[in-house]
């Protein structure tokens, strides 16, 4: 008998029967935060699963499916000149306006595929950190200095943390460039530009669906984009229908009837077009279904990833809005007015707490910004209104549960440990200078 594995089973369910046991369900603080969990999961699977996450799964699915190993190991792994894996890892964030929890399919597809552990990471970090609408608007509303200390934080930040990871598993790292370096070159079934074409029109329609209102404007480039991003995502969704038929080879009677099911939606459901999201996916789904091959596999490849990371996500979400509070302003378990007081000033310790609970809580794609406005109303400090903005949108308890999925637990602690750290050293200083 492993008496380790009963051990542990025997703690999971000790630990469920004393938190049962003594649960303070009379306590009004308790049942504000149980409410404030199931009210965060409920505006997370309204507002974000559905625009954010399906996309996602799709493109990590092309990943997978579409950009071979072989080509993933030329810009990511051993074959591949360090100065040029760091920098397209650093910069993917301008690209994909993504989450920390977005980011996770893509993440896990890359280092699925063969990519470095140090690209892999300063990916997973860029991805929600350097996303170019929450600069710009962290500019616009929090201030020009503190827009361009996030820019340069985080890029530098993806850097040094890939590095210091690939540094620190050097030894592991070199087996697997061993291994990929005798790999023999593979001719692309396709080419290149077309399967980056199909990735462009995918996260197009990512980015253009999460275009976000800008909070003090009704005119310009920025409300332009974003009152017109539903017809924008329909001309890339027109894309995405032809790329199905002559990229994917998906066949083309399903496309054809899909894309009828989406436009007649668009007509009944002008009012509403996540109806129409939801048709046009259920109608890629169903095209991709009954097309054997590659799409198919394309499909089977976004169903595991979402198997893989949507439960532990689901969890973390919950736990999150308990200890925190929801979106929507309900109190967590943790009291707010502890998190003002803890985060004054520009001590070593207001730096620390407001990177590790920044670290902790879950930001969707640019609601930091409205967040930090309201910390910054009530007293924060400045190098904790940057400490917050570099492990904040980068990291959450959801994002870190699926990463520990992916790379052990081991990892995840080091990974955690550099951002929290370099976040309350970067705090420190800029809270110094400012």
């Amino acid at each position: 008998m492993d008496w380790k594995e009963q051990y542990k089973s025997f703690l999971w369910i000790l630990g469920f029967f004393l938190f049962a046991y003594f649960m303070p369900i009379e306590s009004e603080s308790f049942k504000g935060a149980i409410l404030a969990a199931f009210d965060l999961a409920k505006w997370y699977a309204q507002e974000h699963v559905l625009l954010c996450l399906v996309p996602a799964f799709f493109i990590a699915g092309v990943i997978a499916v579409f950009i071979s190993q072989a080509a993933v190991v030329k810009y990511f792994g051993a074959k591949a000149k360090k100065w040029v894996a760091y920098l397209v890892a650093s910069v993917s964030g301008t690209i994909l306006a993504v989450c920390s929890c977005t980011v996770l399919p893509l993440f896990s597809s890359i280092h699925k595929r063969g990519a470095g552990l140090g690209p892999a990471m300063a990916f997973l970090y860029s991805g929600p950190a350097i996303n170019i609408l929450a600069i710009i608007l962290t500019a616009r509303i929090l201030g020009l200095e503190l827009g361009i200390a996030r820019v340069i934080g985080a890029v530098s930040f993806s850097v040094i943390i890939g590095l210091i990871m690939a540094f620190i598993y050097r030894k592991e790292e070199k087996e697997r460039a061993e291994v990929q370096l005798a790999m023999p070159e593979v001719e692309e079934p396709r080419p290149i530009w077309q399967t980056a074409l199909h990735f462009f029109i995918l996260v197009a329609i990512l980015v253009f669906v999460n275009w976000g209102k800008p909070a003090d404007s009704t005119e310009g480039f920025w409300y332009f984009m974003f009152a017109n991003k539903w017809f924008i995502t329909a001309i890339f969704g027109i894309g995405f229908a032809l790329s199905m038929i002559y990229i994917i080879k998906a066949k083309k009677l399903y496309v054809i009837l899909g894309t009828l099911a989406v436009f007649i939606s668009a007509i009944i459901f002008y009012h509403n077009p996540t109806i129409t999201f939801v048709v046009a996916v259920v109608a890629t789904t169903l095209a991709l279904t009954f097309t054997e091959g590659e799409p198919n596999q394309w499909l089977g490849e976004t169903w595991g990833f979402t198997k893989q990371i949507m439960p532990l996500l689901g969890a973390g979400v919950l736990v999150a809005g308990f200890l925190l509070g929801s979106a929507e302003g309900n109190g967590g378990i943790i009291p707010k007015e502890w998190i003002y007081t803890l985060v004054g000033g520009n001590s070593l310790f207001s730096n620390f707490f407001a990177s590790i609970t920044g670290a902790f809580m879950y930001f969707a794609t640019l609601t930091e910004i409205p967040i930090l406005q309201g910390l910054i109303n009530n007293g924060m400090g400045k190098g904790p209104a940057l400490a917050l903005l570099l492990a904040g949108p980068a990291l959450s308890l959801p994002n870190m549960l699926v990463i520990r999925g992916v790379i052990g637990t081991q990892k995840t602690v080091v990974y955690v440990s550099l951002v929290v750290i370099m976040a309350t050293i970067s705090g420190l200083v800029y809270g110094a200078i400012f």
